[in-house]
């Protein structure tokens, strides 16, 4: 049973395309072939012409492949591990920890696999410090040019915003679903559900937040977003209600947690959603999906993205107390930037202690850091790092560019970009590990550094406040 999609058409047909073919004719069209070359007459062939024909019709049949597939992995492995001086890593299983690194075999580590920032900072700090800042044209001054932003377009015409259907068609059922993550996740996560309500032609229910195991913030959709004006921005393209009605509810026994929670695998085409999860939702008049983030494929037909981009930069705006404080600090910021013109930068650390955790990645903080890491990966997520066979390797993490950026990595980055240090940086960041050592060569770069705790007074983020700070 199939129910009405608005966007279907096209989200259908997107992503057809034919199926592989099956590895056992692709087999049988090898063996064929083979019989051929196999006819000759031994005089015909030679012995090296027969060796070589045995092996790659082994190589082709699968259970040449399956003894070959072993051999052909360690080889490289090997390979790689012989010509990259990664640090070697042992498994040890100890009360939280499961990596320990054997400092014997660091004298060959490949290039960019150690944090050396702070070694390279003080030797680029007396350059610095004797540039005037006079010397140049600061990069503040045209970062914002008006020709830079000649070619960009919105997403989302205004003009159009308001229109679409005058009455919505009747819906296919209700749609529930968990924004679980952070801030960010969250956001994509209802641009991502408005997206799919839309498609299917369900109502969606106002986003439950999923009670993060590292934030720790009990706030509800809102307590961040204004509910009302998110309502309103979507009524004439997707209807969205704060709560299941009644008799709904009454279905599953006042229980939402009784209604069915479809595992949907993470970026599921528009095809899959109208496969697999519209014949359920018109069957059973309510679904949910949980967790949701990242749930919608990245690339979607034109008129799903256009949902997307409506929730995103039309719909979601924040509650009244966030907007009134932040455009406070903001008309601070501008004050306290006078030497600038009232411009700054702002910049969005992702140095917490969590981040740092997760990346697995190794600074400069000792058999200290290594423990603090330890215990804050298992408080957070257990046992996910000391899952049997898990092998953390921080110098590869850093060769491929999975570090977190430090304070004072972002710091010479900027200096870099031509920001010299008349520059106001605002920092958006939650609370950042280890603040008094990693922050204090930021603010050594750009003494004119404001944060929220400098922005607004006490009484002022208290509303705001949650459990991990």
């Amino acid at each position: 049973m199939h129910g009405y999609s608005r966007l279907g058409s096209s989200a259908r047909t997107s992503s057809s395309s034919s199926p592989p073919s099956s590895p056992r004719f692709r087999h049988g069209r090898n063996k064929l072939s083979g019989g051929c070359a196999g006819g000759r007459s031994s005089k015909q062939t030679s012995a090296v012409e027969r060796v070589v024909y045995v092996f790659v019709s082994a190589v082709f049949r699968r259970r040449g492949v399956l003894l070959l597939a072993p051999v052909l992995y360690i080889s490289l492995m090997l390979l790689y591990m012989g010509s990259v001086g990664f640090d070697v890593v042992n498994l040890k299983h100890s009360v939280v920890g499961v990596v320990v690194h054997n400092s014997k075999h660091r004298t060959a580590m490949a290039p960019g696999s150690v944090y050396r920032s702070p070694q390279v900072f003080e030797k680029l700090w007396p350059l610095m410090e004797a540039e005037s800042n006079g010397s140049r044209v600061n990069a503040l001054m045209t970062a914002w040019n008006s020709t830079r932003r000649q070619g960009w377009k919105p997403c989302v015409d205004k003009s159009i915003s308001t229109t679409g259907f005058s009455e919505l068609p009747k819906s296919n059922g209700f749609l529930i679903i968990e924004a679980n993550g952070g801030l960010n996740q969250q956001r994509l996560s209802i641009c991502d559900a408005v997206a799919v309500a839309g498609l299917l032609n369900a109502t969606l229910v106002i986003p439950i937040f999923h009670l993060n195991s590292v934030w720790r913030d009990s706030s509800k959709f809102g307590d961040i977003f204004d509910e009302d004006f998110f309502i309103y921005a979507l009524k004439n393209h997707v209807n969205v209600v704060r709560e299941l009605p009644e008799d709904i509810l009454q279905q599953f026994d006042n229980n939402i947690s009784k209604i069915v929670n479809l595992r949907v695998k993470g970026w599921s085409s528009p095809t899959y959603y109208l496969q697999k999860v519209l014949p359920k939702l018109v069957q059973m008049g309510a679904v949910r999906i949980a967790p949701f983030s990242n749930r919608l494929a990245q690339e979607v037909p034109s008129n799903v993205q256009w949902l997307r981009c409506l929730a995103n930069y039309e719909a979601l705006r924040f509650s009244g107390p966030i907007r009134r404080l932040a455009e406070n600090m903001v008309d601070r910021m501008v004050k306290n930037s006078s030497q600038s013109g009232g411009k700054y930068v702002s910049v969005h650390l992702r140095f917490e202690e969590d981040m740092v955790a997760f990346s697995c990645c190794e600074y400069d903080g000792g058999e200290e850091e290594k423990r603090e890491m330890d215990i804050a990966r298992e408080r957070s997520w257990r046992g996910k790092f000391r899952r049997r066979g898990r092998v953390i390797r921080p110098s590869a993490n850093r060769v491929d560019g999975k570090c977190p950026l430090t304070p004072l990595e972002v710091g010479m980055l900027l200096r870099g970009m031509g920001f010299d240090n008349n520059t106001s940086v605002y920092v958006a960041a939650g609370k950042i590990y280890k603040a008094e050592k990693y922050m204090a060569p930021l603010k050594q770069m750009f003494p004119r550094l404001e944060a929220k705790d400098t922005l607004a007074t006490p009484e002022e983020l208290a509303p705001f406040k949650v459990g991990c700070y």
